[in-house]
């Protein structure tokens, strides 16, 4: 049995991860998914400072009210950021870091520093002209889902706090005790600029372990049974031990 920490990626919340967590419990794990502050059912607890230290202290805060050790550390697209920060504060707590199709800072790096230019530009005039300065509308007009889960998945976005994109994740060394695995889910065709093609470049290069899921971005409601099984695969190893995917 391990016990799963789920963390969501931007414009969303823990609910997202419902089809992957039902699977985990069903195969007697023990999962969270929480909701970081100013999202999902928390929405209304957002605020102006809402930012990525935030973040990152709801999830710390999760670990320690609920005395948990020995976690799988999950974080998808932004939460790569999120649960970088808190394996960098909280090592002991940690078996295993996994990025689902993340962001993967170094120290002094913010989501927006590894996002293109162009991109971050929509970002800021959204929050300017539709988000009161400090939020992000929903900056996609086709998430790429399947029709059968778009309308559920498109339905519960909201808007996302700009200053946990913009704000750099402080990093010591501790992050790297951490065993790390990597999950690709560029789908098959996926052209060269695939934003998350350079972090699992990074995973690959420094011998991480690694995966390919060649599904798209969200994988964890497009393939929760393939997403499910792999994550407790991984959650199997052994911190020098890798297994083919």
């Amino acid at each position: 049995m391990a016990t799963f920490v789920l963390v969501h990626g931007g414009w969303g919340g823990g609910w997202e991860w419902r089809p992957v967590a039902d699977r985990l419990v069903t195969a007697g794990h023990v999962t969270y998914r929480p909701t970081l502050t100013g999202l999902g059912e928390r929405r209304h607890l957002g605020h102006p400072k809402v930012d990525l230290e935030t973040h990152i202290k709801d999830v710390i805060g999760v670990l320690e009210a609920e005395d948990l050790v020995d976690v799988v550390l999950v974080g998808q697209s932004y939460a790569g950021a999120v649960v970088t920060g808190v394996a960098d504060r909280v090592p002991e707590r940690i078996r295993r870091l996994v990025y689902v199709d993340a962001f993967v800072p170094r120290d002094g790096e913010s989501v927006n520093d590894l996002s293109p230019v162009r991109f971050v530009e929509r970002l800021r005039a959204l929050a300017r002209t539709d988000g009161d300065g400090w939020q992000v509308p929903l900056p996609f007009d086709d998430l790429g889902l399947p029709a059968d889960i778009a309308g559920w998945y498109g339905g519960h976005l909201g808007p996302h706090p700009l200053a946990t994109l913009d704000q750099p994740v402080r990093l010591t060394d501790a992050v790297e005790s951490v065993p790390r695995s990597y999950v690709d889910c560029a789908p098959p065709g996926a052209k060269a600029t695939w934003l998350f093609r350079s972090f699992a470049d990074r995973a690959r290069s420094e011998s991480w372990d690694q995966h390919d899921l060649p599904v798209g971005h969200d994988a964890h409601v497009i393939a929760p049974d393939r997403l499910a099984a792999l994550l407790i695969g991984i959650s199997a190893l052994q911190p020098e031990v890798a297994v083919p995917t």
